[in-house]
């Protein structure tokens, strides 16, 4: 197994908590979208985002992959989704995070997320039959995320 190392230039450790999330089953795309919208949020402001998000009472705006996404009637958001199981396990990560600053002493209601990364992980390549004997691949790539707080 490899050596994982955050993205995160800089840390240090007095003053900032992170937690990472690795190959995990979910789509990258909706992921760097949820990572980019909680960037700058406090982290008990971006766990109520997200539970608002499984709830669909608030949508994700979608920037960059926005082909043929509809739009929302959220303030602000022109196009958007409600990714709900991207969204639940960066809130078990989100968790995490938590637990580790609570570990380190911090005051969680001071913690605020500084960065956010999502990287593409290990392609699970699989194929499906097809008809007359031929086969289509289905690949399925895994994602990393990572989170880093501060506190203010």
């Amino acid at each position: 197994m490899s050596k994982f190392r955050y993205s995160f230039q800089h840390y240090d450790s007095k003053k900032h908590v992170k937690a990472s999330l690795r190959e995990k089953g979910i789509s990258h795309k909706h992921t760097r979208e949820i990572a980019i919208t909680i960037k700058g949020l406090q982290v008990d402001k971006a766990k109520e985002y997200l539970n608002s998000v499984i709830t669909k009472k608030r949508a994700v705006p979608f920037k960059r992959y926005n082909k043929h996404v509809g739009h929302r009637s959220d303030p602000r958001i022109m196009s958007g989704r409600y990714p709900r199981k991207s969204a639940t396990e960066i809130i078990k990560l989100l968790e995490n995070l938590e637990a580790n600053a609570e570990y380190k002493g911090m005051d969680l209601d001071k913690l605020k997320i500084i960065n956010a990364t999502v990287h593409k992980g290990t392609c699970i390549k699989r194929f499906i039959p097809r008809a007359m004997g031929r086969s289509s691949p289905n690949n399925n790539f895994l994602t990393h995320v990572e989170l880093v707080a501060q506190e203010l």
